[in-house]
Formats: structure tokens, C-alpha cells, sequence
């Protein structure tokens, strides 16, 4: 009688023994880590990083998720003109302004018409140097024609050209608002150095990558007139230094 229940205490511990092994067996854990980097299309340097961790630990069930996102907005690439007012802002670079669609290459020398136009009526009650109000009159007039040319090939584009002009371009004319005198003739000479720099870069690249010819055949022949604009602006800024 000893013996039997011997026989059955030992059997039930075994037993006990094996459910115990089962369930260390199950209490694994398993962990996930993803890392996707996504750049969206034409934006030069969008990124989005996610990381997820899953951790299932022993019978409980217990999930533990951890997870990172990253969000860098990227510059105005070849997405279209529907962001071209939204996106661009005053620390637009050279790079950006070389990588732009035709829309948005549209969009954007337009607004630069508009600052040319706007700063050229400022010069011409502002500035006391007769040489910088000639130029200002010369880029009134010489914008205004540019402007009408585009508007005629944006039309046949389907591109709606902005009517005021993109924050970098704002920023521009902002800066000199409150400027009077020979402090106003420099500062206004100086942002023409600076706002052809930028149109030069764009029509540039413009005459090499374009898709569409009339807007080729448009960087092709207004590229001389900047680079003349950039090269008198220059010049008569180092006299009224």
C-alpha cells in the first residue's frame, strides 16, 4: 500500500513538472524592429522613420509597443504647383530653386516679378541715388513685360500664376519697408544681387531640364536679362556703399 501511493505521489509531481516545462516553453519573447525610411515623391529630403517594438513575455499576454516616428518636411521637388504658395518659404536654397517642376518654376519666377515690380515703385520714392531709381524704373518695366509673357504660357500650362508674392519673396520686401535714404539705396541694391542670384539659378537649370519647350525656350531667353540685371545691380551697389 506504501509502494502504490509512492508510485502515485511521484506520478503527480512529474506530472506537474511536465505543465510547468509546457509553459516555459510558450513564455518566449519576440520583438519586432522596423525602420522605414520614405521619401515622397518629389520632395528632395522628406523622411519618415517608424521603429515598432512587440514584446509577448511568458502565458499573461502582456504586449508591450514602442514606436517612433520622424517627420522631416523636404524642399519643393517635381510634385506639381498645387504646394509650390505653400511650400516655398524665406529659407528657400539655391539647390531647391534648380530642382523645381515646370509648374513650379512658373509659379515661383512669377512671384519674383511681383517682388522686382514691388521693390522697383519702393526705389523710385525711396531711393535719393539717381542711379538706383533708374535701375528701379528698368526693373518695373522689364518685369512687367516678363510677367505678361508668362502669364500667356502659364494659361496654355493650366498653371494660375500667384497674385501676391511666396514667403521667401515677401521676406524680401518686408526687410526694406521701414529703410529710407542712402541706407535704403544699398539695402535695396544688395536684395537685387540676391533675388537674380536666385532667378538665375532657376532659369538656368530651366534651359537644361525643362519638359516643356516653351518654358525652355522662356529660361533660354530671359537668362541673358538676368544675368545683365545681377551684374548692374552689382555694380552700382559698390557706389552706394
Amino acid at each position: 500500500m506504501k509502494k502504490v501511493m509512492l508510485y502515485f505521489v511521484a506520478g503527480s509531481m512529474m506530472a506537474a513538472t511536465a505543465c510547468s516545462s509546457t509553459g516555459s516553453a510558450t513564455a518566449d519573447s519576440t520583438s519586432m524592429e522596423r525602420s522605414e525610411t520614405v521619401t515622397a515623391p518629389g520632395r528632395a529630403t522628406d523622411e519618415t522613420t517608424t521603429t515598432n517594438t512587440n514584446t509577448n513575455t511568458g502565458n499573461t499576454g502582456t504586449t508591450t509597443t514602442t514606436g517612433t516616428n520622424t517627420d522631416r518636411p523636404g524642399t519643393i521637388g517635381a510634385t506639381g504647383a498645387a504646394t509650390a504658395t505653400s511650400g516655398m518659404d524665406a529659407t528657400m536654397d539655391m539647390t531647391s530653386l534648380t530642382n523645381l517642376d515646370d509648374a513650379t518654376f512658373m509659379m515661383t519666377a512669377a512671384s519674383s516679378n511681383l517682388l522686382e515690380i514691388e521693390l522697383g515703385e519702393m526705389a523710385l520714392e525711396k531711393a535719393t541715388d539717381p542711379k538706383v531709381k533708374e535701375y528701379a524704373q528698368m526693373m518695373i518695366d522689364h518685369h512687367t513685360e516678363a510677367k505678361q509673357e508668362m502669364e500667356s504660357i502659364a494659361s496654355e500650362m493650366g498653371v494660375e500664376l500667384p497674385t501676391t508674392m511666396m514667403p521667401m519673396h515677401q521676406t524680401m520686401v518686408d526687410k526694406l519697408a521701414n529703410k529710407t535714404g542712402a541706407g535704403f539705396d544699398e539695402d535695396y541694391m544688395d536684395t537685387m544681387e540676391r533675388a537674380h542670384k536666385m532667378d538665375i539659378a532657376m532659369f538656368e537649370a530651366k534651359t537644361r531640364n525643362a519638359k516643356n519647350e516653351q518654358v525652355k525656350t522662356l529660361a533660354a531667353k530671359t537668362l541673358p536679362k538676368l544675368e545683365s540685371h545681377e551684374k548692374m545691380a552689382n555694380e552700382i551697389e559698390d557706389t552706394v556703399d
